[in-house]
């Protein structure tokens, strides 16, 4: 145990001791310096006289602050007296403290006199425990902008410099630091340095995670020659935080193999008299082509579905990879105990375990049972498996194409509306797994699957909560291969804490751990399911460019008002639709297009311009946009209304042999997207179905509108720019 480590090992078994929630305000400093945080010279004296001895050592002005266990926030108790500027000054204030009445009534315990911090600008810095995520940081600029504008930014711990510079960037008044209005600037790094103190690899957050509950330096005062923390509130913990579940030391691939490339199956449901889910289960199996055998578990029948059926999974002719259960939960802990060493991994799609009070008993034996016969659940309350390259499916006419895109999801339904309306946007999966209420398997686990898995490429998680955030938060930081992860969260909007005794605890809204961790770690957070399809649409066709993230944008398309209205949609996602200058935009000129052109970027190309060449006119352009402009992205888009009745020529059709040949002749220049636009008319989007087919097969997503092409480039740009941040630690 290092000195700082042992200090404040100390200062808190006292204030445990003495029976204390908090430490004192002057315990709470001698904490900050053990773990090299400034703070301003004190001493505590027992009365005014003592007070005014002390203060005779010290340099004024002074502060003079109650201490009192009975009183957490001391200045709306009228405990803080400020500019005090001699001794006697000292003594009369706290004769004029000891006589207000909130003061008069509580145990006083003595007073706090220190030399006031130097002039600058007043900084907030608070740490928590999330009980999700583990230790978090909050920095903020004090004053009206935490207390009314709520200017803070968050960050799960441990951070690093870059991570500190980036959560005082974005505050809004990071302006104020820089010295706005003509004010001195302030020593931005000095904060840094308090906020590696606090939430860096070994600071006091992440090192005394389980003794401290919140925190709260505020103010810090900081100025052009440093940082001090004048007040320190620091709130212990109820005790260590509940430990993670322990999980099989199996690796995920060796684990969940028998998930996703299951080679027997046992079904647990299925009725003689055909009207249970699990034989839907088995009729959709065999339609899908699943090519293992497939063992209906019924305790009477001779056969079901036209398959040899067996009286239990242990009495199957061989081990048991996956089993799909679908049985009263009563009986499913017994079922699970007696196949150990037969099954290794079941899907429990029965409900009535932890979703509803009275089965939080009984899921709970489930997983104890599980764990003693080393099978691995994946439920209870949850509706399936889909993995094409295993023939498993739980939905009617999946597709059998194999993707590279794994999803794990909370909610059954969901799955169900993520495969199909995914199906018919062009987007493929290498699997995907429900998880219901998570007993067992969680969500991480399976994150870690597809991260291992070489075919796929990026994730897509819906999640209602997660129990193992920490593991969740250390996988995505440290994992060798950490892929994007795409999150939808249900619930984002339950309603936070109603009272907290910081101003941390207050302002940790209930996501500010997710926004954290999206801030942090390649991960987005998304809230709608088209934007979830659309994310993991782009992610699924591009090979990310950490050493080029995305920003500069090509938009090249029909409809002028469209490219206006497609400008300030990039814009509003952070990325630039700049005007051409120099020489990609004197080969543009130079071609000479039709009247009503214009080749500024936006690109605004009429139909008629287009059918040009019979359509390989944009082929002439992208080459020049590519060859002197170098965009990040280009986002094309074109509305298919404007080309019915138009001739003959199938411009559309060429785009995509058009965009193929660019990619190949300019590889790793630049994204390319297609946003294909339709009047809501079932022929145009029957016809946008079929070129999405098209598009598919040359690595091209196809966007509905240009907005939401905009923003899943901005995600592309965002993974990007994290996965470059990551590779640099």
């Amino acid at each position: 145990m290092t000195h700082s480590e042992t200090a404040a090992a100390d200062l808190i078994a006292r204030a445990r001791k003495d029976g204390r929630t908090a430490l004192t305000e002057a315990d709470g400093k001698a904490l900050l310096a053990s773990f090299g945080i400034d703070a301003p010279r004190s001493a505590v004296a027992a009365t005014a006289d003592d007070a005014a001895r002390l203060a005779g050592e010290m340099r004024a002005p002074f502060v003079v602050k109650v201490v009192s266990p009975d009183i957490l926030h001391k200045s709306d108790a009228g405990g803080v007296a400020l500019g005090l500027e001699d001794a006697g000054a000292v003594a009369a204030a706290i004769g004029e403290m000891a006589a207000k009445p909130a003061i008069s009534a509580a145990h006083v315990e003595g007073w706090l006199i220190e030399e006031m911090a130097p002039q600058g600008r007043e900084v907030v810095i608070g740490g928590l425990r999330d009980p999700q995520f583990g230790p978090m940081l909050m920095v903020g600029l004090g004053g009206i902008f935490v207390e009314i504008l709520k200017d803070v930014s968050f960050r799960i711990c441990p951070i690093d410099a870059e991570a500190a510079r980036d959560m005082l960037s974005e505050l809004k008044g990071h302006a104020l630091l820089e010295g706005a209005r003509g004010e001195a600037a302030v020593d931005e790094e000095a904060l840094v340095r308090v906020m590696l103190a606090l939430g860096g690899e070994n600071g006091l957050l992440t090192t005394l995670q389980d003794e401290v509950a919140e925190l709260d330096l505020n103010p810090v005062i900081v100025s052009g020659s440093g940082a001090t923390a004048v007040d320190a509130r620091v709130i212990l913990s109820d005790g260590a935080a509940p430990a993670p579940l322990s999980h099989p030391a199996t690796g995920p691939r060796e684990a969940f193999r028998p998930l996703f490339e299951p080679r027997s199956v046992a079904v647990l449901g299925a009725s003689r008299e055909d009207v249970a889910i699990a034989n839907t289960f088995i009729r959709r199996l065999r339609d899908f082509g699943f090519a293992g055998n497939i063992y209906p578990i019924h305790p009477k029948a001779e056969t079901i579905e036209g398959l040899t059926a067996y009286p239990s999974i242990e009495a199957a002719p061989e081990v048991i990879d996956y089993a799909y259960i679908a049985v009263g939960a009563r009986r499913i802990p017994g079922i699970i105990e007696a196949a150990k060493g037969r099954l290794h991994v079941a899907q429990v799609i029965s409900s009535g375990f932890g979703e509803v009070e009275e089965g939080r008993a009984l899921q709970a034996e489930l997983v104890e049972k599980a764990r003693a016969a080393g099978v691995r659940v994946l439920g209870p309350n949850c509706l399936g498996t889909y993995s094409p390259r295993g023939g498993l499916t739980f939905p009617s006419n999946a597709p059998k194409e194999a993707g590279n895109i794994g999803i794990v999801s909370q909610s059954g339904g969901l799955s169900t509306d993520i495969i199909k309306r995914g199906q018919w946007r062009g987007l493929r999966l290498s699997g995907l797994a429900t998880l219901g209420n998570s007993a067992d398997v969680q969500p991480h686990e399976l994150v870690e699957y597809y991260f291992d898995d070489p075919q796929t490429r990026a994730v897509g998680l819906y999640i209602e909560d997660i129990r193992e955030g920490r593991a969740f938060f250390d996988l995505l930081r440290t994992h060798p291969r950490a892929k994007p992860v795409v999150v939808l969260k249900g619930g984002r909007t339950a309603q936070g804490q109603q009272a907290a005794a910081s101003h941390t605890g207050a302002l940790a809204g209930d996501d500010k751990a997710w926004d954290a961790l999206a801030a942090q770690l390649p991960v987005v957070l998304v809230s709608t399911l088209d934007e979830f399809i659309d994310a993991l649409l782009a992610l699924q066709h591009f090979e990310l460019r950490p050493a080029k993230p995305t920003r500069e944008v090509t938009l090249f398309g029909n409809g002028g008002g469209s490219s206006v209205l497609g400008t300030d949609a990039f814009a509003g996602v952070g990325l630039d639709v700049t005007p051409f200058t120099g020489k990609a935009l004197e080969a543009l000129d130079a071609m000479g297009l039709p009247p009503g052109t214009s080749v500024l970027n936006p690109i605004d190309t009429p139909v008629a311009t287009l059918q040009e060449k019979e359509g390989w006119i944009a082929g002439e352009i992208l080459d020049h946009v590519l060859e002197h402009a170098r965009p990040d992205a280009v986002a094309m888009h074109l509305n298919l209304a404007a080309f019915v009745g138009r001739g003959s020529v199938d411009p559309i059709g060429n785009l995509f042999t058009v965009i193929e040949q660019a990619l190949e002749k300019w590889p790793g220049v630049a994204h390319v997207a297609l946003a294909l636009r339709s009047d809501g008319s079932p022929e145009l989007d029957q016809t946008r179905r079929e070129y999405r087919d098209r598009a598919r097969a040359v690595g091209l997503p196809i966007f509905d509108e240009i907005a939401p092409m905009a923003r899943a480039l901005s995600i592309v740009g965002h993974m990007e720019r994290r996965l470059a941040a990551r590779d640099k630690t």
